[in-house]
């Protein structure tokens, strides 16, 4: 199957000739594209291949097609659910597909929680301007959540969020030397590591029939697990059933990315939430999140490599890294690497498109976390990154929203 369309593209000798001239005279590449009537659209790498029409992958794998959660929308039950650390968004979007009622979303971040507002204008929205969004302070948040949200004790419905993951990553921290003090994961010695415990403290005091705690798999690692094992503690001594944290890769639950996350779920009740059945048989390859046009969409802003980074690019095999610019090419028929979401003053960084030498932008990046196209990420390009890459697949979420929903409220 040809992935994309190579009769737009321009033919690799004369692609050569282009970058060589740009690279020795110092030209513009996007203003030498443009004279041409071209764009980085047009270029290609030197390696690529048409495959076949086959039903698996390299390593045997049954390729799946993509599905948005547009294409499988569950009818409204009316359980109502608080966003805690609501980001971009996507848990509350995986909530609402999976037909929750959402009553309140609380973040931080002013151009996070413009994103939310803009795209889902009659949600409440508990950040800047109007509120901190910080819920360690817990004077000001108890009293929204009970006199602007409604909220009696115990609460009949879900809080779910995703303490800042920062400081349990691995990947963040590999940013740096060894020999830096900013390698170490701090965890909850971090200021946003204490995160976690506030985000219990809201738990205990509302006592939600059901819990959702995401985040990356070194939350359970840190301190040698210490610290989680006391929050599971606190919740069994408040009456809370709590399955065994688990690790799940969003990449057995049809979202085109291998993206580990660890999930904590509890429940106020004798019930336990059974967990979404994962299918390590077969993938939704990158490529699929990738062909539909991207004609007249938001956020597909694509980056103005120079002219010396894809000559580099344009000789990379699939899956292969270019070490300078700490990118990898995608493999179209593997599911994509993680989506970095960066720090809080740097942007995240996408992967470079399985077949074109150039970054993704920020809506093919979050197709491949399954937002859908009709989803505006507000801010500067960096700070949509960080949106995109800080989420939960809302395909994922959704999921996981109806597993709650069958073993709990059914």
């Amino acid at each position: 199957m040809m992935l994309f369309d190579r009769e737009v593209r321009i033919p690799i000798k004369e692609q050569r000739l282009l970058i060589d001239s740009c690279i020795n005279d110092g030209l513009d590449l996007e203003k030498e594209l443009e004279k041409i009537g071209k764009d980085y659209d047009s270029l290609s790498y030197i390696h690529s291949s048409d495959f076949q029409e086959s039903l698996f992958n390299l390593n045997g794998k049954i390729l799946k097609p993509y599905k948005k959660i547009t294409d499988s929308q569950h009818e409204k039950n009316q359980i109502p659910v608080v966003s805690f650390f609501s980001g971009g968004g996507g848990l509350d979007l995986g909530f609402e597909a999976a037909g929750f009622n959402h009553l309140a979303s609380i973040e931080i971040n002013e151009l996070f929680c413009n994103t939310i507002r803009h795209n889902r204008p009659d949600w409440l929205v508990l950040g800047p301007p109007l509120h901190s969004g910080d819920i360690q302070n817990k004077e000001e948040y108890s009293h929204l959540l009970r006199e602007k949200v409604g909220i009696k004790t115990p609460f009949e419905g879900v809080f779910h969020g995703g303490p800042p993951c920062q400081p349990f990553s691995i990947a963040s921290n590999q940013r740096f030397s060894k020999s830096g003090e900013n390698f170490k994961r701090t965890g909850f010695s971090h200021t946003n590591g204490n995160l976690l415990f506030d985000f219990v403290w809201y738990i205990i005091e509302f006592k939600p029939r059901v819990f959702l705690i995401e985040n990356v798999p070194g939350l359970l690692s840190i301190d040698d697990g210490i610290q989680i094992q006391r929050a599971l503690e606190i919740f069994n001594k408040n009456g809370y059933n709590v399955i065994t944290p688990q690790v799940i890769n969003s990449a057995d639950f049809g979202v085109p990315q291998n993206r580990s996350r660890a999930i904590i779920l509890g429940t106020r009740s004798e019930k336990i939430v059974k967990m979404p059945e994962a299918d390590s048989t077969s993938i939704v390859p990158c490529y699929a999140a990738l062909t539909e046009t991207l004609n007249g969409i938001q956020n597909h802003l694509t980056r103005e490599h120079k002219a010396d980074s894809v000559a580099r690019y344009m000789k990379l095999l699939y899956g292969q890294r270019d070490q300078q610019g700490r990118v990898d090419r995608l493999n179209p028929l593997f599911a994509s690497k993680t989506i970095i979401a960066g720090g809080t003053k740097g942007g995240g960084r996408s992967h470079l498109h399985p077949e074109i030498p150039r970054t993704l932008s920020v809506r093919e990046s979050a197709r491949i976390q399954t937002f859908p196209d009709n989803y505006i990420f507000q801010g500067p390009s960096a700070r949509q990154f960080t949106q995109v890459g800080n989420a939960v697949p809302p395909l994922l979420a959704m999921q996981l929203a109806r597993s709650i929903y069958e073993s709990v409220f059914q």
